[in-house]
């Protein structure tokens, strides 16, 4: 999150991707991956990747102008509301803790967890033309909420490796080609795809195809992800769709968030574990889950926090839950 404690900073790294942005230099900038799930990678990007993936999400959204920076600008998305602001002739607008009273720009980008946490207060963010949503996989009921308030509120799937979101609200932006491998893995092609990973030499895409770690399906040009692969969990023989499980639990009333992973467990080969901020106990949690889902998908164990722990992109931190359970 952008914090007022940390505005020199921010305002650092805007006049560095200013200065490579109108460079000739072709070296390519280098956008470090989140780490969630392992050591960050430091991916290449073009000057040529980056500049159509601006132009594929302009030509998407039907507009230009100036955009909030509201997400830290070190990983590719902070990149893309710099480079997409200057590239329409403006510097990004940087937003402090979230507090969009005095901000005048056109466009904004957050990550699921800053939605959720303004939509009580949507009044000051019905002025943006578009507010881009990505970063990880944001609840639907969250969407509504905010469809609701008025807000133009698109659902974005990317990451690093393909210059962040090109995927906006199922559908590929121009140019960009999904596939599905045989394992379900999603597939991306297209002009917006990095070079390789810095240091690791013949790490770009495999015959201009990139595989990510998520799985999914694409049916009649719109894609659905269903998780990384590694959310899918193997328990007692029975394969679960985790992400399925914590959207579940996000319904319920007394439930303000929760994540599912699995844990290595003697029994069951893994054990789901939903991690939960809010006042429910596990017979609940079950029951819940097992109204819409099958019960053999219900966690048999919940860890009760008070706050969910963020990596600094605002993305859950995956191995701190692990260390918990």
């Amino acid at each position: 999150m952008v914090n007022a404690s940390e505005r020199d900073g921010v305002v650092e790294r805007i006049q560095a991707v200013r200065a490579w942005w109108e460079s000739d230099d072709p070296a390519p900038w280098i956008a470090e991956t989140s780490g969630s799930t392992g050591r960050p990678k430091q991916v290449q990007l073009s000057r040529d990747a980056v500049r159509a993936a601006v132009a594929a999400s302009a030509q998407r959204i039907g507009a230009t102008g100036r955009w909030a920076l509201a997400v830290p600008p070190e990983f590719v998305g902070g990149f893309n509301v710099i480079v997409r602001s200057l590239a329409a002739g403006h510097v990004p607008v940087v937003v402090e803790d979230l507090d969009f009273s005095r901000v005048d720009a056109d466009f904004l980008s957050l990550v699921p967890t800053q939605l959720h946490r303004v939509l009580d207060a949507p009044d000051d963010l019905r002025r943006f033309h578009t507010i881009l949503v990505g970063g990880g996989p944001s609840d639907a009921a969250v969407r509504t909420r905010a469809k609701e308030a008025g807000l133009n509120v698109v659902a974005t799937y990317g990451m690093a490796e393909t210059c962040g979101g090109v995927v906006y609200d199922g559908r590929p932006l121009e140019g960009v080609r999904i596939g599905i491998g045989d394992d379900a893995r999603i597939r991306i092609s297209g002009p917006t795809l990095f070079d390789g990973y810095a240091g690791i030499p013949g790490s770009g895409p495999d015959e201009g195809w990139f595989t990510t770690a998520d799985a999914g399906s694409f049916t009649d040009g719109v894609l659905a992800v269903f998780g990384r692969v590694d959310d899918m969990v193997i328990t007692g023989g029975v394969k679960v769709a985790t992400p399925a499980v914590a959207a579940r639990l996000r319904q319920h009333q007394w439930v303000r968030t929760a994540e599912v992973l699995g844990v290595p467990d003697p029994e069951w080969g893994q054990r789901v574990v939903a991690f939960v901020v809010g006042e429910v106990d596990l017979d609940d949690a079950r029951d819940w889950v097992g109204e819409t889902l099958p019960r053999s998908w219900a966690p048999r164990q919940i860890v009760p926090l008070t706050r969910m722990p963020l990596l600094d992109n605002g993305k859950v931190d995956r191995q701190a839950l692990l260390e918990l359970a």
